[in-house]
């Protein structure tokens, strides 16, 4: 009964909590003063939170670390269907992105343009920590464990691709409706081999492959800058305070 009660829990985690946590993410009208790291800190923090989580979900419920994914695979077949889900997912976001130059597609969220690394330490930080993150924690967590659990409670895979891809999309609230729908087909895609030959591995090489593509070398390159962070206000000198006192007390 508990471990069955534990399952539901830790997938309504994942399809209603996590895209709830990332849709009021979204809104925070402060979020655009945060220093870019201290982003790119907190999200990794909170996936890797949220992996732990899924390790120990895997270890005492499940109990097989074999059925969310863990799974060895030959070389040729890893090195193939790494590059069969890395190529085609690169492809199209270069083509979304000339679209979007061009007036022809939705033009991406402000934090999109917001978490775009800048700097060279950034460019290291998305390169080292964020896309290495990502890789491993998303692909555990949706194409395993999520992956998974639908499939064994519906007991076709089709249904379990549908969902791990539709929460896989809705946890990219903040990315809005044009990163929804982008990260749900890219939750589609890299699910087949998961399906096919029961191994995470090659989704969690192609997923760092396309994050570090687009965060690095993609996104810096062709999106357009939305201008500059906003400062935080100044607070008024010593003199300004004098200043503003006098002002006062002749207009009195």
């Amino acid at each position: 009964m508990i471990p069955d009660m534990v399952r539901v829990i830790f997938v309504l985690a994942l399809v209603a909590g996590v895209p709830a946590l990332s849709y009021s993410t979204a809104r925070d009208p402060d979020l655009r003063r945060v220093p870019r790291r201290a982003l790119y800190l907190s999200a990794v923090l909170s996936q890797w939170l949220l992996a732990v989580m899924g390790l120990a979900f895997v270890a005492f419920v499940l109990r097989s670390f074999g059925a969310a994914g863990f799974r060895g695979l030959g070389l040729e077949s890893f090195t193939g269907w790494t590059l069969a889900l890395t190529l085609p997912a690169c492809a199209a976001l270069v083509g979304m992105i000339a679209l979007e130059r061009r007036g022809l597609w939705p033009p991406e969220s402000e934090l999109v343009h917001l978490l775009l690394p800048e700097t060279s330490g950034e460019r290291v930080w998305c390169l080292l920590v964020v896309a290495p993150t990502a890789a491993f924690c998303e692909e555990f967590l949706y194409r395993g464990v999520l992956l998974y659990q639908v499939a064994e409670w519906t007991r076709w895979s089709g249904w379990a691709v549908i969902v791990a891809s539709a929460a896989f999309g809705l946890a990219h609230a903040y990315q809005g409706l044009n990163g929804m729908v982008r990260a749900a087909l890219l939750g589609a895609l890299l699910a087949a081999p998961v399906v096919l030959t029961g191994s995470l591995y090659p989704s969690m090489a192609a997923h760092f492959l396309i994050d570090a593509v687009a965060l690095v070398w993609l996104g810096p390159r062709m999106l357009a800058p939305l201008g500059p962070r906003p400062a935080e206000p100044a607070e008024p000198s010593e003199v300004d305070r004098v200043d503003q006192a006098e002002g006062g007390d002749s207009q009195a």
